[in-house]
């Protein structure tokens, strides 16, 4: 299990409320040159490599961090076909675009038993400092990605800043979000919640708008080539390049990059009888999620990690499906059968010892799905059907989302105490996956809340393409919702504000004195001009384990 003290400095923020498509753009394409770049790769003869999918860095340290690319052998390889000569790549890591200064290089092979990625893991680098990265092969450069080191261990960061994002379904929508993200020059990373990828075939996912774009392949993913070309064909997407190349992504996965309501033996989404032995399907969606994402494994070759941002906070980073016990049936009991668990024993007790060993201020914990407990019973007949599609509750009102930590009950139940009974204070878990933003006060019993102090906090970002209730009922948003987002706090008096119809991105800033989440909203998820609007500002003030609403966006 990877255990790394990780700090950040976070540069002068600058930004504005209202993001307009055409100043985030010109903005953003001299920090990149995404397109200037690929144009250039593809110009060359049919034996010369591209570098077709971009760049991307993560997991910064204070002397190093992780870089990635992926090398087409000739323009027209196929990725995940297994096939294709190993190719000689070389990389330089310099303190200004231009390369004059180059503090770092070195060289590598990609293969086809790596699908023709590689990855280098840099050290020696100077701490809260930014760089500049690139890739050559064959007499081809890669586009210039810019990343950002962390400062020395032991010293204090004033301030950490994330973009934060989740739930990226290729066909529903455009990823304006993650140009919107690219554009800022203010973030100390991009924290990815999990779902960056989806399994489903052309059109098996509902779809308000129909199909806005398809994405390769068109059937389901289910075998190792089939997850290497999803990974390739969302790497194409000029947005998502953008997004890699200006800021260091930490990234976790979710059930969507193997299979929906994915457990440790199987998904809801997966058949034997036609799709094969699980543990196989499992363990190639894994490699692929490996061989394409910049992101150091833990030793159990998951996604659970910690990193750490000086004394300001450390982040806690959870894998909440290789080790689950399968979901309970709708209605069933055994949501509190203390032999159950959503974490895995191992990945709780690591997770609670850091916890209570930690000295820092902030306490981060990345999990992909929602901790708070959550009841739907009072929502109205006509809306808790789509609310049941789309959360996987029960059609008859019975108020219990299984596929959360509400169906495995006794695993909160142990941490939560855990932060209790040890004092724990300024615990924040941050949380994708069910489309919607939350913000809410995380009780041990929510029955005895708020007379019962909350023990941590929770912001919850909602999608950026993926469907949600608006798209579900194909009405306009935030009309039909308003109805269910009251009856939604009506019941749940922890949770302080819901919003069930945005697409979009959060970003959180923390510093010593409070944690606050910044929400955003796409103005039109299937246009790829969209502008992004601040919505909604809710903080927690240190020591408190309460969310208030602040009325403006960190600026």
């Amino acid at each position: 299990m990877t255990d790394t003290d990780t700090t950040l400095r976070t540069a002068a923020p600058t930004r504005r409320t209202v993001v307009a498509a055409g100043a985030a753009t010109a903005a953003l394409l001299p920090l990149t040159g995404v397109r200037q770049a690929r144009a250039d790769d593809t110009a060359g003869s049919e034996s010369t490599p591209v570098f077709a999918h971009g760049v991307a860095s993560g997991d910064p340290l204070p002397d190093g961090v992780l870089l990635w690319t992926r090398v087409t052998p000739t323009p027209d390889a196929t990725p995940g076909s297994g096939r294709g000569a190993p190719v000689e790549v070389s990389w330089e890591v310099a303190e200004d675009r231009g390369f004059a200064s180059v503090v770092a290089s070195g060289r590598t092979t990609a293969t086809a038993e790596g699908d023709h990625t590689v990855k280098a893991d840099v050290r020696g680098l100077r701490p809260a400092t930014a760089y500049f990265y690139r890739f050559a092969a064959g007499g081809a450069h890669s586009p210039v990605g810019r990343t950002r080191t962390a400062p020395a261990a032991g010293t204090t960061a004033d301030r950490v800043r994330f973009g934060v994002v989740s739930c990226a379904h290729y066909e529903s929508g455009y990823f304006t979000a993650y140009r919107r993200l690219a554009a800022r020059t203010d973030l100390d990373a991009v924290l990815h919640l999990g779902d960056y990828i989806y399994e489903y075939g052309k059109g098996e996912y509902p779809l308000k708008d129909g199909v806005v774009r398809e994405m390769r392949p068109v059937h389901e993913t289910v075998t190792l080539a089939d997850y290497r070309q999803r990974h390739a064909h969302y790497k194409t997407d000029p947005d998502l390049q953008a997004l890699h190349a200006a800021h260091p992504v930490i990234a976790i996965w979710d059930d969507h990059e193997t299979a929906n309501d994915s457990w440790s033996g199987g998904a809801e989404n997966h058949t034997p009888e036609t799709e094969g032995d699980w543990a196989v399907r499992a363990r190639d969606a894994r490699r692929a999620y490996f061989e394409w994402m910049p992101v150091r494994p833990s030793t159990e070759g998951t996604v659970h990690r910690r990193l750490r941002f000086g004394d300001l906070a450390d982040l806690h980073l959870l894998d909440l499906r290789s080790f689950r016990d399968r979901q309970t049936g709708l209605g069933s009991g055994d949501v509190d059968d203390p032999d159950r668990t959503i974490t895995g024993r191992a990945q709780l007790d690591w997770l609670k010892s850091s916890l209570a060993a930690s000295d820092t201020r902030w306490h981060l914990v990345g999990t992909s799905v929602m901790i708070s407990p959550m009841a739907f019973g009072s929502v109205p007949a006509h809306l808790l059907g789509p609310l049941a599609e789309l959360l996987g509750i029960p059609r008859e009102g019975l108020a219990v989302n299984v596929d959360q930590w509400d169906g495995y009950t006794d695993d909160r139940r142990e941490l939560l105490t855990h932060l209790r009974d040890r004092g724990i204070d300024n615990t924040v878990f941050l949380t994708g996956d069910i489309h919607m933003a939350f913000a809410n006060d995380v009780p041990v019993r929510a029955a005895t809340y708020p007379l019962e102090r909350p023990v941590a906090t929770e912001f919850v970002v909602t999608s950026v393409t993926s469907d949600n209730l608006d798209d579900f009922l194909r009405v306009p948003p935030h009309t039909v919702s308003s109805v269910a987002e009251t009856a939604i706090r009506a019941a749940n008096r922890h949770t302080k504000w819901v919003d069930m119809d945005s697409h979009g991105y959060g970003v959180l800033d923390v510093t010593g004195e409070r944690a606050q989440m910044d929400y955003y909203a796409l103005s039109d998820k299937t246009d790829p001009l969209a502008t992004a609007e601040h919505v909604r500002s809710y903080r927690t003030r240190s020591g408190t384990q309460r969310v208030e609403r602040a009325e403006e966006p960190v600026r």
